[in-house]
């Protein structure tokens, strides 16, 4: 049987391949868009709490983390969050800004995925869905076989995302496809995921349920929002922030009291001698946290008895309490994957590969990972869009 023949074939029905196959496809390209999955968008769906987190109007190239950090820059330039917030404004969808710039819609996430189609649908793409895919290449066309059906196309587009949240059909299906085209891959990992406690501060889980706003560092990054421990260990926005940039064997410090000046004890020692270390925390964080926090410190007995010596090092130690996890709840409970198809071998201005003709990358396949808060669907859409237009011009 002959081929269908398209101008581009994308392959991932998420944000990145939506956006890509409108874009090509209102400039006059045929384009097919694939999923394995049975519909669109289904992390669209769930994001949010299913309200769709779908950009931030801080949103800036230094709030993601790559191989290259300059890599975004391009993309994120071109397509700014004003640009989709027009996009959204436009098909009359409410929403409304949440803390740190998050915008999210006001009614469902079905709004953004029902208005990326009907983008679609403006553009004539043609869409297949609950097909898995295979992929063959020679003289200058991509042939794709979904279902019963072959396809071909001197473009192909890889906007399959990572493996995080396999539940919902997420695999490494574009790092394979990449290596197979001789592309290299920064090594996958999960990323705003909640990180595992074991030996001695296991200790911590029993405080599951409680939740507290603290600063939380690991290397050179730091984010003051929530943090929660879990039956397993931490989690909160704070920590997922932080556990993008943390590795194994590093620690995490956490600075329970940001709001406090460094002499914050010796200040209560003055005012309420006769208090204890545990009472004074619980002023300020849930009393469970500040129980166990104070005979993690060691200090018994009221403050009046203890040396300033010894309470400024007490200080000290809340506001850098050192956690060494011994690991993430991995995939399955990590919003996005890092790592992915290494930038060095992609075009910043069209994500196309550099040593392949018409094979372009985009949105979570490619080593960008935002911040929490909906950075990472702004990088679908600016690659999206990047690839869409470089494609409208071939």
């Amino acid at each position: 049987m002959k081929p269908e023949t398209y101008d581009a074939i994308i392959l991932g029905a998420g944000a990145a391949g939506m956006m890509c196959a409108a874009v090509a496809g209102q400039r006059g390209k045929r384009v097919l868009l694939i999923d394995h999955a049975d519909e669109p968008g289904k992390k669209i769906l769930i994001s949010g709490g299913g309200r769709c987190n779908f950009t931030n109007i801080h949103t800036a190239p230094d709030r993601y983390l790559s191989a290259n950090p300059h890599f975004a820059k391009s993309a994120l330039g071109r397509y700014t969050a004003a640009d989709f917030i027009a996009l959204v404004d436009g098909y009359g969808i409410a929403w409304h800004e949440k803390t740190l710039g998050q915008l999210f819609c006001d009614g469902s996430a079905k709004q953004i995925v029902a208005m990326l189609l009907e983008e679609c649908a403006k553009g004539g793409v043609a869409v297949a869905l609950g097909e898995a895919a295979s992929v063959e290449h020679g003289d200058g066309q991509y042939r794709v076989t979904y279902g019963t059906r072959t396809a071909s196309a001197p473009a192909l587009v890889v906007a399959t995302g990572g493996p995080a949240i396999p539940q919902i059909g997420a695999t490494g299906f574009a790092y394979d496809l990449a290596r197979r085209f001789g592309l290299k891959v920064v090594e996958p990992r999960p990323a705003l995921v909640p990180l595992t406690l074991g030996g001695d501060e296991t200790l911590f889980r029993a405080l599951s349920g409680v939740a507290t706003e603290v600063v939380a560092r690991a290397g050179k990054a730091a984010f003051r929002e929530a943090a929660l421990f879990t039956h397993r260990g931490l989690s909160g926005p704070a920590i997922l922030q932080v556990s993008s940039y943390w590795r194994h064997g590093e620690s995490v410090g956490i600075d329970f009291l940001p709001s406090l000046s460094p002499d914050w004890l010796l200040a209560a020692k003055r005012n309420r001698p006769r208090t204890t270390l545990a009472a004074a925390l619980d002023n300020h964080i849930p009393a469970r946290l500040a129980e166990t926090l104070a005979d993690g410190i060691g200090i018994e007995g009221e403050l009046h008895a203890c040396t300033d010596k010894a309470l400024d090092a007490a200080a000290r130690k809340l506001a850098d309490w050192r956690f060494f996890p011994n690991g993430t709840e991995g995939f399955a409970k990590a919003e996005v994957t890092a790592g992915g198809i290494a930038t060095a071998g992609l075009s910043s201005q069209t994500m196309e590969a550099r040593t392949v003709p018409g094979l372009y990358a985009i949105g979570e396949a490619v080593d960008v990972t935002g911040w929490l808060g909906g950075y990472n669907f702004q990088w679908a859409w600016a690659s999206g869009w990047a690839a869409g237009m470089a494609l409208s011009r071939t």
